[in-house]
């Protein structure tokens, strides 16, 4: 019998990352599960790569909460709502536990499950639940969301996390470049200038040409003149997220600051070295089923010579990987079987 689940979780990109494990765990363990899930508009791509995903629902809040009394965006929200009315849920699941989802989970029909309140990072939010759920706050976000899943759909949950990332990673030959994201959405993330240079230098050493990546304008510019000179570095046009999720699944190596995107490399089975200097790993440290470093802490950036003896591990460990396995990409650790 088809159990329908709807699974709230708006953003950000590397939050969404985070949630994928979740989603296959639900897919191993609850038999016959529906699985929709609404989303922040710029993000819908995510869970629409997962093969466990049902339906994508799209929201729009960022937009929304500029011009929230413009007729155009009144609008939109009564479609929502109309949208939302007429879905049904056995388990309307918040993963976010923050205000703004809880304006999304009145709008549903279901059992409503989400954080207590010792667990929400906005306590208030828990009072809008039906059954509310225990989860420690200062462990890693995959556990932390494959935890609250279990609870809410009552299995026990094993294993390495499963991304389900499949539908990108399937067939791709890894090719001699390696991805470099040095941008992040706050400038007290971003790292020296000379210590990108030495990290290029040893990359380069290894063989590798750089593909950039950037959001914005801005990000394209700092890019470029991080480049500037070197024949062997592409700064990459602004593409949509599938596309960049091609690029990451065919690198060497990633190496990046503390971004969503960085999250999407160690989710893809990539080799991913991720940059700490105005956040902590603990809550979210770089996972993946291939070699990960997660180095620095806020306030306490790693050194350049730190990151160059986990680029060189990294590849290390890889080429040792593909020599096992020659046919091409390493396994995972483990995983989800393929979904029909």
């Amino acid at each position: 019998m088809t159990k329908k689940i709807l699974i709230i979780r708006t953003s950000s990109l590397g939050d969404l990352v985070h949630m994928l494990p979740a989603i296959s765990d639900i897919a191993r363990h609850v038999p016959g599960a529906q699985i929709d899930w609404i989303v922040e508009e710029s993000f819908a791509e995510i869970p629409s790569w997962h093969p466990a995903v049902h339906d994508v629902i799209p929201v729009a809040h960022r937009r929304w909460r500029k011009h929230w009394w413009a007729t155009e965006t009144r609008l939109a929200r009564a479609a929502l709502r109309k949208n939302l009315d007429a879905r049904h849920y056995d388990i309307v699941l918040d993963m976010q536990a923050l205000m703004k989802s809880v304006w999304l989970v009145r709008q549903t029909h279901g059992t409503r499950h989400g954080l207590d309140r010792r667990s929400a990072r906005e306590p208030l939010a828990s009072f809008f639940y039906d059954v509310r759920h225990t989860v420690n706050f200062w462990q890693p976000a995959v556990k932390r969301q494959r935890e609250l899943a279990a609870a809410a759909l009552g299995y026990v949950y094993d294993g390495e996390a499963d991304f389900g990332l499949h539908e990108i990673t399937d067939g791709v030959e890894v090719q001699p470049y390696a991805v470099i994201m040095p941008s992040a959405s706050r400038d007290d993330k971003l790292w020296p200038q000379e210590a990108w240079h030495k990290v290029f230098g040893r990359l380069h050493e290894h063989g590798l040409d750089l593909k950039l990546l950037s959001g914005s304008p801005s990000e394209t510019e700092r890019a470029t003149q991080l480049v500037a000179g070197d024949p062997r570095a592409l700064v990459l046009p602004r593409m949509d997220l599938s596309n960049v999720a091609k690029v990451l699944a065919g690198a060497r190596i990633m190496v990046g600051l503390d971004s969503g995107l960085t999250h999407l490399s160690a989710g893809l089975g990539r080799p991913t070295i991720g940059i700490y200097k105005a956040s902590t790993p603990v809550r979210t440290p770089l996972e993946g089923p291939a070699y990960t470093a997660s180095l620095g802490e806020r306030g306490n950036a790693p050194s350049a010579e730190t990151v160059l003896s986990a680029v060189d591990q990294a590849l290390a460990f890889d080429d040792s990987a593909h020599a096992d396995f020659p046919g091409g990409n390493a396994p995972a650790k483990s995983g989800v079987p393929p979904f029909d």
